[in-house]
Formats: C-alpha cells, sequence, structure tokens
C-alpha cells in the first residue's frame, strides 16, 4: 500500500518549483490533491511568478500518476479565497489529511532602502498566507482529530542574511507559527512542522536579479553558483526540489506521527 494511499493533500504554491514536486511526490504515493496558485505576478517580486498553464501542467502531471486532483487559481494573501478553496476540497474529497503551506516569493533590498510595500507583500504571501492556509484547515482536522500541517520554512527562518530582512522576517515567523500551532492542537492528533532548506533551484533563485544580490559584479548563474556553494557544509550552491518534497512527505508521513513543532533542515549544513 502506498504511503498516503485514501488521503486528500493540501498544496499551495504549487505551479511549479517546490510545490510542483511535492505535489507530484505525494501523487505517486496514492493521495488525491487540493492545488493551487497565484498565477499572476506580484509588483515587488522581481522575477516572473507562475501562469495558468504551469498549474494547469502540475495538474497533468498528477493525474498521469493516478490521483483526483482539485485546481484553483487563487492568493493566499486573500483569506475568502483560501477558505472558500478549502471549503471545496472538504466538499469534494471529505477532509484535508496534509496541508503543506508552501506558496512563497523571495527578493532583496537593504532594510534602509526598502520599499515599504516590497515588505510588506513578503509578509502577507510569505506569512500571512501561511497562517490563512493553517487557519482554513484546522476545524475540519480538528473534528476528525487527525491532521499533518507542513510549511516550507527556510534557513533564513533559523538565521538573519543581510539584504532579505523582510525574507527573514517571514520566514521567521513561520517558524513561531508553526511551534506554536503545534502546542495548540498536538492533544488533537495534528502535528505541524516545517521544513527548513537551503536555496532550491528553482525560478525563485535563478534569476538575473538573485544572481545580481550573490555576484553583482558577474551577475550570472556560473558566477553564483561557487559562491553560494562556498557558504555550505556540503559544497554545492542549492538543493533541488525533490530534495525537499522527501522530508516534507516525511513530515506528512505516520512514521512523524511524534514529530511536531520541529523545523528539519535540508540545508547542505548551511546552519551547522
Amino acid at each position: 500500500m502506498k504511503r498516503f494511499e485514501g488521503r486528500t493533500v493540501l498544496v499551495t504554491g504549487a505551479a511549479r518549483g517546490q510545490g510542483r514536486s511535492h505535489a507530484l511526490h505525494f501523487a505517486r504515493e496514492g493521495a488525491d490533491l487540493a492545488i493551487c496558485d497565484i498565477c499572476a505576478n506580484i509588483d515587488t517580486v522581481p522575477y516572473p511568478l507562475s501562469g495558468e498553464a504551469e498549474l494547469a501542467e502540475t495538474e497533468k502531471l498528477c493525474v498521469a500518476e493516478g490521483a483526483s486532483v482539485l485546481s484553483e487559481r487563487l492568493d493566499v494573501r486573500s483569506w475568502q479565497e483560501v477558505e472558500s478553496f478549502v471549503a471545496k476540497a472538504v466538499e469534494r474529497f471529505g477532509k484535508i489529511d496534509v496541508a503543506v503551506a508552501n506558496a512563497g516569493i523571495f527578493g532583496h533590498q537593504p532594510i534602509a532602502e526598502m520599499d515599504p510595500q516590497r515588505f510588506a507583500d513578503m509578509i502577507d504571501v510569505n506569512l500571512r498566507g501561511v497562517f490563512h492556509t493553517i487557519r482554513a484547515v484546522l476545524p475540519s482536522m480538528r473534528q476528525r482529530k487527525y491532521g499533518r500541517i507542513v510549511a516550507t520554512g527556510s534557513v533564513c527562518s533559523l538565521i538573519g542574511f543581510p539584504n532579505v530582512g523582510h525574507y527573514v522576517a517571514a520566514k521567521h515567523g513561520v517558524a513561531g507559527l508553526i511551534k506554536t500551532v503545534a502546542k495548540e492542537v498536538g492533544a488533537e492528533g495534528i502535528t505541524a512542522n516545517y521544513v527548513v532548506p537551503n536555496g532550491v533551484g528553482t525560478d525563485m533563485i535563478r534569476n538575473r536579479p538573485t544572481y545580481e544580490l550573490v555576484s553583482p559584479e558577474d551577475p550570472t548563474e556560473e558566477a553564483a553558483m561557487p559562491i553560494w556553494a562556498a557558504m555550505n557544509a556540503i559544497p554545492k550552491p542549492w538543493v533541488q526540489p525533490e530534495d525537499v518534497s522527501k522530508v516534507v512527505l516525511f513530515l506528512a508521513s505516520d512514521d512523524a506521527a511524534y514529530t511536531t513543532g520541529s523545523g528539519l533542515k535540508v540545508d547542505l549544513g548551511a546552519t551547522a
């Protein structure tokens, strides 16, 4: 029997990158899926976000693995949209067993120069969006006395980095939120954890604005990669989405039934 056969999994930010990888890994393990993404750009984000075609491709890939899939375009900044989508998922599948709060954005600017709207957008997507997701799934999980919540954290959940203070603030907030949820609902059969990846080789960091941050004199991937790698105990510039997915599936599984309030690292030793 596959690990998630008979389970329903919600994944936000599923159109591409980590979200697509997580959804596909769950589908291969027998889960049915509720997937969503913004499928639109945000003005303060310096790289293109996902599109509807990418979300449709994720759905297609998961269906090919045998999953039943509910897919919808939504913005996790909107409580109404998240609440409505979760209600549709519960109506269709009868339950949500696992919620993966993955939707996120990235960017950089020193705090002394940061546009307040850039800061607000980061917090709204990367922290408030996680809250909305958790808040929407908890009532039905509490009613059933079962649930697995996994949020996408970061090495920035644990330590600070210059030029990305808004991202660090959001990811520290995710860590605090998850730890609090774990203590609030741990007696009700629900666990809450967060995964702590280093950089992940997706469109979020593989773009010219990020290369300019890492290697301003030569803003190319070739120049940035060895600089990133030198920061890590395992000298690689980043991990791959599937590396993170393996940890997400563990935290969502019954093998991790007694793991809650934890941040599990996939960080190449960056925070050792």
